[in-house]
């Protein structure tokens, strides 16, 4: 059983750097970090685990039930993810496309040593020496804010051309009534890439502070992740879900301009069309593991500002039924409704036919159980994929598409998601 022990911090940002340094020898951790943005009171400001020791890693086929009996038999803290092509065990489906970075479909760990940092502490669990931990951490050196990177040549799956095409075929689908609603998705990839993933998470959330980031590593496979969204999160019985639906450009060299975008996205028929179809296919998701009459919409377009975008969010909740186990939760909701579209089962079809390569983590979520049962997942967007090993990089973006939507826009739009991806990378 971990032990608590609390130590009092003097320059948060300064502690924080040197934690990353003090992370890079383990070869799995998990690094959740809410960028200072509170939008209900914060347990942390940063969670960290670090050190294995016990792992489930495991694609989909039987993944849920493995994942129920490992939580079963660790009574303690879980850190990990969930894959987008878990999809094919919630709904038998497949993935055939190429996948260049090779995350597990789950992969979840019992860690060593879990660190909670606030503004003024950091508390240390773990069954070892809490003292020499934190001396430890005290004396790490802090990650370099500027890191010359190899040159990095960043390639699309799609002209603009082809993007435009593939989009006409989906407005097609939408027509015959297949769907309503269909989030398409790009990748964008380096074959041959050297980079440090701790100086590219540095840089990232620098720029682009976001509530739900991250810097995930299993062993020589990394995501860092600037999400600005969650996909799942539960507090004692209450479950919540936030999907975004709905973007618009920021203008921060001009406030007038900045605020103008700001109430377009407000009052966007579109985008709201696009909202609510997507809360309504997360209530119908959580209705199947909440008490009947419980699920509710605490907030229907608000609109949050972020450092590239401002975002449409949504906030869904509901009471859960009583010992229903946090996988089965999971299992009734994956994946999230913001990242597929309406119905779930036939767009992910369609998302498997047009798009170019297999999503794996991306679209996926990244987060922890603690020992009480309760939970917070992302959702991975706004991510760089890195495998050290094959030195492959991938970034993916995407946006919903519907009859009326205009494909140069959505094209131009996941040009702006990725903007501030490809600056962490000096590009």
């Amino acid at each position: 059983m971990k032990r608590a022990a609390t130590f009092t911090i003097n320059n948060f940002s300064e502690f924080r750097k040197k934690m990353l340094n003090w992370l890079k020898p383990f070869n799995i951790f998990c690094l959740l970090d809410n960028s200072g943005y509170h939008f209900e009171e914060p347990a942390f400001e940063c969670l960290v685990a670090a050190g294995c020791k016990a792992m489930l890693e495991v694609n989909a086929g039987n993944a849920f039930e493995a994942l129920k009996e490992f939580n079963a038999t660790q009574h303690d803290w879980l850190f990990g993810h969930m894959g987008y092509d878990l999809k094919n065990e919630t709904e038998q489906l497949q993935s055939n496309n190429f996948d260049g970075v090779g995350f597990k479909d789950v992969h979840f760990f019992v860690p060593e040593i879990v660190l909670q940092l606030s503004k003024n502490s950091l508390t240390i669990f773990c069954e070892g020496d809490a003292e020499q931990i934190f001396s430890a951490l005290q004396f790490s050196s802090g990650i370099a804010e500027e890191t010359i990177f190899s040159s990095l040549e960043i390639n699309s799956r799609f002209t603009q051309a082809e993007y435009i095409n593939t989009i006409q075929k989906l407005q097609q689908h939408i027509l015959r009534g297949d769907c309503y609603e269909i989030n398409f998705c790009q990748e964008f990839f380096s074959t041959d890439a050297l980079v440090d993933p701790f100086s590219v998470y540095q840089k990232l959330i620098s720029l682009s502070p976001n509530p739900f980031a991250a810097l995930y590593r299993a062993d020589d496979k990394y995501c860092i992740c600037a999400s600005p969204e969650r996909y799942l999160k539960k507090r004692g019985s209450k479950i919540f879900s936030q999907p975004i639906k709905g973007t618009a450009k920021r203008f921060l060299a001009d406030e007038q301009m900045d605020e103008t975008s700001k109430q377009a996205l407000f009052n966007s028929e579109k985008e709201k069309t696009e909202n609510v179809m997507i809360v309504d296919l997360v209530r119908n998701d959580l209705s199947k593991v909440c008490k009947q009459g419980t699920v509710q919409v605490e907030e229907l377009f608000g609109i949050y500002s972020f450092p590239q975008v401002h975002q449409m969010i949504s906030t869904i909740s509901g009471e859960l039924q009583d010992g229903i186990d946090w996988s089965d939760v999971v299992k009734a909701t994956f994946p999230m409704g913001s990242m597929t579209g309406a119905p779930k089962k036939r767009v992910m079809q369609l998302i498997e036919r047009y798009e170019r390569t297999r999503r794996g983590l991306f679209s996926g979520a990244i987060g922890y159980i603690d020992p009480q049962g309760d939970f917070d997942f992302n959702v991975v967007i706004r991510s760089i994929l890195y495998n050290a090993t094959d030195r492959y990089l991938s970034f993916q973006a995407g946006s919903a598409i519907t009859f009326y939507c205009d494909a140069k826009k959505e094209y131009e739009e996941c040009l702006l998601k990725v903007e501030v991806l490809k600056k962490a990378l000096g590009r």
